[in-house]
């Protein structure tokens, strides 16, 4: 399937979870990475921070899978970096790095265990790092009168729209952006809220998450 260019799908912070499956413990890190090189200094950081750990698996993938990368760290094929990028790949992210920490408890758990344990560590990660999507968003300046700025206030705030900055001197100045789907209708309600004396100029546009 491929990737709709008016939307970016990553993760909103850096997380880490952590779990354990007969005795063995995971530990998922997940980090926004917009280049490779940022991708792989994670791993590195990882790698050094959890040297005594048996294993650190890994994967990351670029918006457009332009890059993909992962790395089983000594496990058997195809049951750990893998079966993390499918589930990066699954969740519709990008631009993150997934690195899985194992300290060995002692039983073995089998192809099926690693792989269903490296894959909920996986999905722990990135859910804790807060999956979010960009996608265009208009940005507008609005100038009105005290008066006026109370009822605008609230239609702006029922449309999600983002404040970005206000300005209160003569008249007040309100600097905001919203959805590009929405923000067409949101400047038609203001204008006519407004008897066409207020109308918000377009000023720019930007990918933005609510």
């Amino acid at each position: 399937m491929s990737e709709n260019p008016e939307l970016f799908t990553t993760v909103r912070q850096e997380a880490h979870v952590e779990f354990e499956e007969k005795r063995s413990v995971f530990i998922g890190h997940a980090l926004r990475t917009d280049t490779e090189e940022e991708a792989q200094a994670f791993v590195k950081q990882m790698k050094k921070q959890y040297q005594d750990a048996t294993h650190n698996v890994f994967a990351y993938l670029m918006r457009g899978e332009t890059v993909a990368r992962y790395s089983d760290d000594g496990e058997p094929q195809g049951t750990a970096g893998m079966p993390v990028l499918d589930v990066i790949r699954k969740s519709g992210v990008r631009n993150v790095c997934v690195v899985v920490t194992r300290y060995f408890g002692g039983t073995l758990l089998g192809a099926g265990g690693l792989v269903r344990a490296y894959s909920h560590s996986a999905s722990l990660a990135l859910e804790a790092a807060g999956i979010i999507t960009y996608q265009p968003y208009g940005e507008y300046e609005l100038r009105c009168g005290y008066s006026e700025y109370q009822k605008y206030s609230v239609m702006l705030a029922n449309a999600g729209a983002v404040i970005d900055d206000t300005e209160f001197g003569a008249d007040v100045c309100v600097r905001f952006a919203a959805e590009r789907g929405a923000a067409e209708l949101l400047v038609a309600k203001i204008i006519e809220a407004g008897y066409g004396k207020d109308v918000p100029q377009k000023v720019g546009e930007r990918f933005d998450y609510r």
